[in-house]
């Protein structure tokens, strides 16, 4: 397998363990946002790291982890801006809504790889058109229209999908590094999240349930995932990433389903068949010009 493949399946890794968040996130519900983040990510921090240190041994390991300034500064600005933006989006807006407009960031790196890399760029943006309307299906199910609508919410929820896509298209800049730089990073959003916790929030001790549900979202959507997705957005097919993290929205809610936390509906399936079509037609390429 090519880096290339073997780099866009860690993306796809990422993907499908994000689509868990929502059922993993059911366990914790009760804890509150800030402190849900420090410890996901502290989890996620140690785990990855543990894995590293292992893996390479002590001094390879810590070495593979030394981020430039610059991957550090950006890395921080993704995972804490991105969740800084989400959480107060769906405080000030209809969280259907709001999640419909993050999920922009799809679309905006499907547009972006196409540009960049003259890939078919008509095929990729009517796939990433019917992956869009395919999250709008799922998404709208739980529309309740009762939060209070502020334009200033959904200005950041485009801030947040603006912020998501442009870290993973600016992250093709430091393809070079291991995804292992990464976890400095996320150990900052640990720490920034805490440091939001004490100022905005009550701690809330979590029970063993929670704690489960912690562990295991640091381990997954809130840990390993952004080291596979890392590693995707530095060396894998963006334009079909963007295209397929459509996926994530509807497979979230196909776990829902599947554990009786929320019932199906015929827009699941059509949804589902819309990200298949979508997919089919993001894999296409214009063929070489003749000679």
């Amino acid at each position: 397998m090519s880096s290339t493949h073997h780099a866009t399946a860690a993306g796809l890794g990422a993907i499908l363990l994000w689509s868990t968040l929502a059922l993993l996130s059911r366990g914790a519900a009760g804890l509150p946002a800030w402190q849900l983040l420090a410890l996901s990510f502290a989890v996620g921090t140690a785990a990855t790291l543990l894995a590293t240190v292992l893996r390479r041994g002590l001094r390879t390991g810590l070495a593979r982890c030394a981020a430039p300034p610059a991957a550090l500064a950006l890395g921080v600005a993704a995972l804490l801006g991105f969740h800084a933006l989400y959480f107060h989006a769906l405080k000030l807006a209809p969280p259907a809504q709001a999640s419909l407009i993050v999920y922009l960031w799809p679309l905006l790196i499907a547009l972006g790889a196409a540009w960049r890399e003259r890939t078919a760029p008509f095929a990729r943006l009517l796939s990433a058109a019917l992956g869009l309307l395919a999250a709008a299906l799922v998404i709208t199910l739980q529309a309740g229209g009762d939060g209070p609508r502020s334009g200033l919410g959904y200005a950041l929820a485009a801030a947040c999908a603006l912020v998501w896509a442009g870290y993973s298209l600016a992250n093709r800049r430091f393809a070079q590094l291991p995804a292992e730089t990464l976890i400095p990073a996320c150990a900052l959003t640990a720490f920034g999240g805490l440091l939001a916790h004490l100022a905005l929030e009550s701690w809330i001790p979590p029970s063993p349930q929670e704690w489960a549900a912690v562990v295991a979202l640091g381990l997954g959507p809130v840990g390993g995932a952004f080291l596979l997705w890392d590693l995707a957005t530095k060396r894998g097919d963006l334009g079909l990433l963007g295209i397929a993290a459509y996926a994530a929205p509807v497979l979230s809610t196909f776990w829902l389903v599947l554990a009786g936390a929320a019932p199906a509906h015929p827009r699941l399936f059509a949804a589902a068949g819309l990200i298949v079509l979508a997919a089919v037609l993001g894999t296409r390429r214009t063929a070489p010009a003749s000679r």
